[in-house]
């Protein structure tokens, strides 16, 4: 259930930065805000670590649609079934599916889980989805055939060609997200986590890939400069990044927690990921 401050911080912050501001523009940004397409991009990682017998691995990375008052569900299934289309492997949700209620949410699991992808749909929870029932949240996607990962390694694939999918809740922290990673069972080859802080113990552990959301690549940016934005509290904010032969992903997220993204367009990605 809610963690009764955080909710409550949220809530104000909705007031004020989403609300009050929609109303001094009579709703002129959030009119224009949900008039923005959300883009479907097709980008190919080159991860030294990763498994040779998962080189060309297709992987539909969705992340921060924040349903609510910016985002109808409608919206966000388009944009899932828009990437599922391009065929995939594997679908992955890296969290805040949800905005500020978990109700209303099970359409979109059931729009994941409509995805053709043989090696799986999986989930981890961001701190939106903590704020109202958590729990509601992870019903819903077990229900429709999206697997929760919450310190979990699970198989997807089997002998030679088995991929190890990993996944650790949310953590805001550093320190937090180190032990959450060196607590997982076994070493993933590709680790969902909400916050790219995990990629600092993920790195350290060998995982190839880690995916990851949360920032919204700040929502507004230097144009030509994507990792120049307003995500002040994250150094590793948009894109890919590489350390030690692994790599991480961070997907600027299909939602917005307020009303504007300038240079820093909503995205649902599809990854090649090749080993090299």
């Amino acid at each position: 259930m809610a963690n009764g401050r955080l909710d409550l911080r949220a809530r104000v912050r909705h007031a004020v930065v989403t609300r009050a501001a929609d109303a001094l523009t009579l709703g002129v940004l959030s009119r224009r805000h949900r008039a923005q397409r959300i883009e479907v991009r097709e980008l190919e990682l080159r991860i030294p670590r990763w498994p040779a017998a998962h080189d060309g691995l297709r992987v539909a990375h969705v992340s921060d649609f924040h349903l609510g008052h910016l985002m109808p569900v409608e919206r966000a299934a388009d944009a899932v079934r828009r990437v599922g289309a391009l065929g995939v492997d594997l679908l992955a949700c890296t969290g805040d599916v949800v905005d500020l209620h978990a109700d209303g949410a099970e359409p979109l699991f059931a729009e994941m889980a409509a995805v053709r992808a043989p090696l799986g749909h999986y989930l981890v929870l961001g701190n939106h989805d903590h704020l109202h029932d958590a729990k509601l949240i992870a019903s819903m996607a077990r229900r429709n055939g999206v697997r929760l990962l919450d310190g979990d390694v699970v198989e997807a694939g089997t002998g030679a060609s088995r991929l190890l999918v990993g996944g650790v809740d949310w953590g805001r922290s550093i320190r937090v997200l180190d032990r959450a990673v060196v607590r997982l069972p076994e070493v993933p080859d590709l680790l969902l986590a909400h916050n790219p802080k995990a990629f600092h113990a993920a790195a350290a552990r060998g995982v190839p890939l880690t995916l990851s959301g949360h920032t919204h690549g700040g929502q507004v940016a230097w144009k030509g400069r994507p990792r120049t934005n307003l995500s002040f509290a994250h150094r590793l904010s948009a894109g890919a990044y590489a350390r030690d032969g692994c790599g991480l992903f961070v997907n600027v997220g299909a939602g917005a927690w307020f009303p504007l993204r300038l240079h820093c367009a909503p995205e649902v990605v599809l990854l090649t990921v090749r080993r090299g």
